[in-house]
C-alpha cells in the first residue's frame, strides 16, 4: 500500500510538473540566416535579450587557443556608436545588467533590462555584431584582463588546472583538448589582423542565434529586430570540422604537479558520447546515483562511512562532439589515489552487474524533475535554455521534451550503459600530486618547527 501511494504522489507530482514548465516560443530567420527565438512571460516587468555564437574554443588553431574565451572580452571593449568603456555604463545607468561566458562550443551573451528598455538592449547587442571596433589598444587591455584571470583561476588556484590536463590527455585529434582559456603565448604572438579574421568569420548572423525572453510586445519586437539586425550582411556561414577520436582499448595513465596544493587529487575520467544522445542523459543519471548528496552511492561509502576521501564526486561534462565521465577523489589519512579508485570501481562494477532498485529510479527521476523546474524556472534560464537545445541539440523544442527521456529511462539501461562506457581499459587515470619542491618546502618547515 506504501509503494502505491508514493507511486501515486510521484505521477500526479510528473504530470503537474509538464503542465507547469510548459516553455511557449516563437521561432523565425531573418533574410540573412540570423535565428531568432521569442519568449513572451508577463509575469515580471524585465526583458532579455542574449546571442549565441556558434563558436567555442575547438574552432581555434591549435597554435591559436584562447581566442574564443578573448572575443568574450573584446566585444565588450565598443563599437562604432559605443565609446570605449561605455557599454557597461549604458547597461547599469539603464537598470540592467550583462554578462558573457564561453566553453569549447559556443560563446554567449545577454542584457537583462527592464522591459520598457528591450530597443537598448537589441540594438547594442546589433553593434556588438555589425559595428565592433577591434583595435590594438582593445586587444593589449583584454589580454592583460584575460592573462589576469588565468593567474586567478587558474594558475594560482589550488586544483586550477585538472580539467586542462584531463583533457589534454583524454583527447588526441580533437579540439577539446586544449583548455578553454588558451595559451597566453598565443594571444601574445598573435597580431591585430588575427583577431579580426576571427570576428569576421564567426560573428555573422548565420552562425547566430538571437533570443528574447521576458515581457514583450512580440510585433513591436519583432518590428525591432528587422530594423537592428535585418541590414547586418549575412556573412559566410563556416564549415564546422569533424574531429574522430579511436576508442581508447586500455587504460591510460597521466600525472600533473601542482604548486599550489598540498594533498594529492585523482581523476578517472572515460571519453562518452555527445550530449545530443540518449546515452549521455542516462550517464547523467548514473552520476547523479554515484555522487549527488550525502546519501549517493560513492559519498556515502567513501566519504561518510569508510571517512577515506575528503572529498569525492562524479559527473558526465557533456559537450556537442564528445563527453568526458569523471570521478573525482581527494585521499585522506594513510589511504590513497589507488584505494578511491579501487572502491570506486567495485560501485561502478554493482551498476554493471545489478539492477538498481525501483525506489532508487524513483528517486532519481524526481531529482531531474527538480532540475528540469529550477532550470526553466528564471527568463535568464529560459532564455540560455532556447540558445542553447536550437545551437547544440538541433532541437528547440527540447526545453519541453528532455525530461520525457529521463522520465523513460530504465534500471537495464542504467546498468548497461555503466557496462559499456564505464570500463578500467576505456579511461585515463591522472594523479594530479603536490609539486616536488613544494612537498620539499612544506616538510623542512615541519622539520624546522618539530626542532
Amino acid at each position: 500500500m506504501k509503494k502505491s501511494l508514493i507511486a501515486l504522489s510521484s505521477m500526479l507530482m510528473l504530470g503537474g510538473t509538464a503542465h507547469a514548465q510548459k516553455v511557449a516560443f516563437e521561432e523565425y530567420d531573418l533574410a540573412n540566416g540570423m535565428h531568432v527565438i521569442l519568449h513572451n512571460d508577463a509575469s515580471a516587468p524585465v526583458v532579455i535579450t542574449s546571442v549565441m555564437y556558434h563558436v567555442g574554443s575547438k574552432d581555434e588553431n591549435p597554435e591559436r587557443t584562447g581566442f574564443a574565451h578573448f572575443f568574450e572580452h573584446l566585444l565588450f571593449e565598443g563599437t562604432q556608436n559605443i565609446k570605449r568603456g561605455e557599454w557597461f555604463k549604458i547597461v547599469t545607468g539603464n537598470g540592467g545588467t550583462n554578462n558573457a561566458n564561453t566553453s569549447d562550443d559556443r560563446t554567449y551573451y545577454f542584457e537583462v533590462f527592464p522591459s520598457n528598455n528591450l530597443e537598448l538592449g537589441l540594438w547594442m547587442e546589433s553593434e556588438r555584431l555589425m559595428h565592433p571596433v577591434i583595435n590594438q589598444i582593445g586587444v593589449d587591455t583584454q589580454n592583460e584582463v584575460v592573462k589576469e584571470e588565468k593567474r586567478l583561476r587558474v594558475d594560482n588556484q589550488p586544483y586550477g588546472s585538472w580539467i586542462a590536463q584531463v583533457k589534454k590527455n583524454l583527447f588526441k585529434n580533437h579540439p577539446y583538448r586544449w583548455a578553454t582559456i588558451g595559451s597566453m603565448e598565443h594571444l601574445d604572438a598573435a597580431t591585430l589582423e588575427e583577431f579580426q579574421a576571427f570576428n569576421k568569420k564567426f560573428y555573422s548572423p548565420s552562425n547566430a542565434v538571437l533570443v528574447v525572453a521576458g515581457q514583450l510586445d512580440i510585433a513591436k519586437t519583432k518590428e525591432w529586430i528587422q530594423k537592428y539586425f535585418g541590414p547586418i550582411p549575412a556573412g559566410v556561414k563556416p564549415v564546422k570540422q569533424k574531429f574522430v577520436e579511436e576508442p581508447i582499448t586500455q587504460q591510460m595513465n597521466a600525472r600533473y604537479e601542482d604548486p599550489n596544493i598540498q594533498k594529492p587529487m585523482v581523476v578517472a575520467a572515460y571519453r562518452t558520447p555527445s550530449m545530443k544522445t540518449r546515452d549521455a542523459r542516462v550517464l547523467d543519471m548514473i552520476s547523479t546515483l554515484l555522487s549527488d548528496g550525502k546519501s549517493s552511492r560513492l559519498y556515502k561509502k567513501i566519504v561518510d562511512e569508510k571517512k577515506m576521501a575528503l572529498q569525492l564526486s562524479s559527473f558526465n561534462y557533456s559537450q556537442e562532439d564528445y563527453s568526458s565521465y569523471m570521478i573525482i577523489g581527494i585521499p585522506q589519512g594513510e589511504f590513497t589515489s589507488a584505494d578511491l579508485i579501487k572502491e570506486a570501481d567495485e560501485e561502478i562494477v554493482k551498476l554493471q552487474t545489478e539492477l538498481i532498485s525501483e525506489n532508487d529510479l524513483l528517486k532519481l527521476k524526481n531529482k531531474y524533475e527538480n532540475n528540469y523546474v529550477n532550470g526553466n524556472s528564471s527568463i535568464e534560464g529560459v532564455a540560455e535554455n532556447l540558445a542553447t537545445y536550437y545551437m547544440l541539440y538541433g532541437d528547440i523544442n527540447l526545453i519541453n521534451t528532455e525530461i520525457e527521456i529521463f522520465r523513460s529511462i530504465t534500471r537495464e539501461e542504467i546498468r548497461d550503459i555503466a557496462k559499456k562506457y564505464l570500463n578500467a581499459n576505456q579511461r585515463l587515470i591522472l594523479d594530479y600530486v603536490p609539486a616536488k619542491d613544494k612537498a620539499e618546502t612544506n616538510d623542512g618547515e615541519m622539520s624546522k618547527q618539530n626542532k
